[in-house]
């Protein structure tokens, strides 16, 4: 009998992308449950993004009239709406399950 252990591994990986990526929920906006994990514990490493933007479309005074509104925090707004806006494009996060990052 041929070793197929190369093939299930493959097989295995497929299969964990897929589950990584979730179902189209009713609302395309709503945050994924994996990201809402991320954002709201406050011991997840942060970096700053910077990005021009163009002045019209007036970003920062909606967003601070989001948090203002929500308070949720500024980073976290952008964080939630890149997020779900990237997943809807095919493009999820390789999210490294806590134990590993414990380490």
């Amino acid at each position: 009998m041929p070793d197929l252990s190369t093939h299930v591994g493959q097989l295995r990986d497929l299969a964990d992308a897929l589950e990584a990526q979730s179902e189209p929920a009713c609302d395309p906006f709503a945050p994924h449950p994996d990201t809402l994990d991320v954002v709201n514990n406050r011991h997840t490493k942060r970096g700053q993004l910077n990005y021009a933007v163009p002045d019209v479309l007036q970003l920062q005074r909606r967003i601070r009239r989001y948090h203002a509104d929500h308070d949720i925090q500024h980073g976290d707004i952008v964080a939630l709406a890149l997020d779900a806006w990237l997943r809807a494009k095919s493009y999820p996060p390789d999210l490294k399950p806590p134990k590993a990052e414990a380490s």
